[in-house]
């Protein structure tokens, strides 16, 4: 039998905050959720936003007063939501008003009055140039006199035409929660996203060891533009033309595949399998592909599949704000000239499939664990869903590399005609929804409705609920079907699609005769909405979908599998697992739950290892790696 790959665990950081126990999801729907659950969000936010400290079995605010928390957190609920989500750039990465840059000019000499300043001679060129004539002026300056020209860079500094970014909530620094050592923002936010996973799995990870040999662990996780912060590759590139040094870590820590050697290395000192794939904005999902497949041929019971962006520097958003692609605040204001608008909305800058004028750029984080269904009922592990199938496909000839192509309306057929093989045709038509790319981009909302509403054409849908989550967090590149995905978990929890809020009404040239674009929240039956459909369009024609299940969905087909009195049994060990997940909770909301980062623990050079030509015995891992294996090649040889 294939082994079905369930959703166990999950968590991160993006522009909504911690994703665990769906605290991100109900951040986007805040207002329409039990009180009690947003409270403890509000409160999730205030302690990550450190304005919320627990001590001693009190509350203290950040100027250490003691706090009654309800009335507390009402006060600053307007606060809350004011500095999360997409919203104007805050100055804690950069300073959007002072960005700087340099203007190459030439300085010409007179007949009369050569070109002549000071300068401390350690600062003179290694090759003197040819004309320069130089002077000791003491005290380790020189005096230089250039009788002909030179060719000089003056500083400068310019204002960003694009203001709008979904970045983590105001306040929150991820390289304060550990002995970060100048690691990348991509890297700091891995650290902090995969510990948060791990830990509210509610399942101690040496009792997992216990049930997986070492070898049966994969982690796909990296990044799309790999790590472009001054830690990182940016500073690589730019240290020498500002003056400076390469650091020895800055290559090293720019890798894109840099986020699984973390997890590795540093929080699971994983032996399994490990690396990502780099597919622009499909990046996760290709990721997410190569799990389920390690999953269904049974080479690999546990995989961690995430993705870690950072992609909020001056250099990234100049970039894509050149290509046209970001809506910039000039833009913005335009779109809303005919309300009388006087500055541009920040707050409204990704508008999916309304009249909109570009994307914008997200950061984000986000880590799913899963499993072989067995191994899920062995454990009694949290039934989050499962993922029916991954499809990718390329999209042939282009006319542009950035251009849009035919490869999407291959994998979303794909992807439904699985959802219908599992769930049926009705289930299709009336229990499934789409969590879209929308980009915000004009282009997007034409390619995209069109490939989505002649598809729902061709399977029978009328009015087929199809929402995108860009228009709250913005398009974090990599992680973005990452966070669609997470965000399909609180719908099943909560029953609630999140809608295009940032909209009145959905363009003209946006295709829709079968189509229902959620604009506001909207209220499902969490049990009979059976299937997600997670869309992903990637820059040089990288597209992928998945096929997603329902938790009610995913318990159905696993109690035809594995009979009702094993169902009964894993209900019975979910009870401690569902205890110690809100344990964690707990403690992380209260800032006690450290993200974990062991840095030169337990290292093993290889000596400790026992070999024989049957298995490898690891110190620490309680069941072997096997060495007995029957070739796939037997009738060949």
């Amino acid at each position: 039998m294939t082994a079905l790959p369930v959703i166990i665990g999950f968590g991160g950081i993006n522009p909504a905050g911690r994703s665990s126990l769906h605290h991100g999801y109900r951040r986007l729907v805040l207002d329409q959720i039990p009180a009690e659950d947003a409270q403890q969000t509000r409160a999730s936010l205030a302690a990550l936003m450190g304005l919320l400290h627990w001590r001693n079995g009190q509350w203290f605010d950040s100027q250490q007063q003691a706090v009654e928390l309800n009335s507390y957190l009402s006060g600053i609920d307007l606060h809350l939501r004011d500095s999360t989500l997409i919203r104007k750039l805050e100055s804690n990465l950069f300073d959007p008003e002072r960005l700087l840059y340099h203007k190459k000019s030439t300085m010409q000499a007179s007949a009369e009055r050569p070109i002549s300043f000071r300068m401390r001679r350690q600062h003179l060129p290694d090759n003197i140039p040819m004309g320069w004539l130089l002077s000791d002026a003491g005290d380790g300056m020189v005096d230089v006199e250039i009788p002909s020209s030179l060719d000089v860079l003056t500083e400068n500094y310019r204002k960003a035409a694009v203001n709008s970014a979904g970045q983590l909530p105001s306040g929150f620094d991820p390289k304060a929660l550990y002995a970060s050592r100048n690691h990348p923002r991509g890297l700091q936010m891995t650290v902090f996203g995969a510990s948060d996973a791990i830990q509210s799995l509610g399942i101690d990870w040496q009792t997992v060891l216990s049930h997986v040999p070492a070898d049966q662990i994969s982690v796909y996780a990296g990044s799309s533009m790999s790590q472009m912060d001054y830690e990182g590759n940016g500073g690589l590139l730019q240290a020498r033309l500002l003056g400076k040094k390469v650091s020895s870590k800055q290559l090293a820590l720019g890798f894109a595949e840099m986020p699984a050697d973390f997890i590795n290395a540093y929080v699971l000192g994983n032996l399994g399998t490990t690396g990502t794939n780099a597919a622009a904005c499909a990046t996760f999902l290709y990721n997410l592909k190569q799990g389920i497949r390690d999953i269904r041929s049974g080479t690999q019971r546990l995989v961690i599949v995430g993705t870690s962006e950072a992609p909020l520097t001056p250099e990234i958003m100049d970039g894509y704000h050149t290509m046209g692609a970001l809506a910039d605040d000039a833009a913005l204001l335009a779109l809303d000239a005919h309300l009388g608008a006087t500055q541009a909305d920040h707050r409204r800058a990704c508008r999916p499939f309304g009249n909109n004028a570009g994307f914008t750029l997200g950061e984000s984080a986000q880590f799913v664990i899963l499993c072989d269904d067995s191994l899920a009922v062995e454990l009694g592990a949290h039934i989050y869903g499962s993922v029916n199938d991954v499809f990718v496909n390329a999209d042939g000839y282009k006319k542009s590399i950035s251009s849009p192509g035919a490869g999407n309306y291959i994998t979303m057929a794909k992807a439904m005609a699985a959802t219908a093989a599992v769930i049926g045709e009705q289930g299709l038509q009336h229990r499934s929804y789409v969590q879209a790319h929308g980009t915000g981009t004009p282009q997007n909302r034409t390619t995209e409705s069109h490939i989505l509403d002649s598809l729902a054409a061709t399977w029978g849908i009328k009015d087929w609920p199809v929402t995108a989550l860009k228009a709250h967090l913005g398009h974090s590149l990599a992680s973005a079907s990452a966070d669609q995905l997470i965000a399909s978990l609180g719908v099943w929890h909560y029953g609630i699609i999140p809608g295009i809020t940032t909209i009145d009404e959905i363009a003209e040239d946006v295709h829709h005769n079968h189509l229902d674009f959620v604009l506001k929240h909207q209220q499902i039956d969490k049990d009979t909405m059976d299937a997600a459909l997670i869309n992903a369009k990637g820059f040089g024609g990288n597209n992928a979908t998945a096929s997603v299940l329902s938790p009610a969905q995913t318990m159905r087909m696993l109690t035809r599998r594995h009979g009702l009195k094993k169902i009964q049994n894993w209900k019975s060990k979910n009870e401690s697992v569902c205890e110690l997940t809100q344990t964690y909770d707990q403690a992380a909301i209260r800032s006690s739950a450290a993200a974990t980062y062991r840095f030169g623990e337990n290292v093993l050079s290889g000596h400790e290892l026992t070999i024989d030509r049957r298995q490898i015995k690891i110190p620490g891992f309680s069941k072997p790696i096997s060495l007995a294996d029957t070739s796939p090649y037997k009738d060949m040889l």
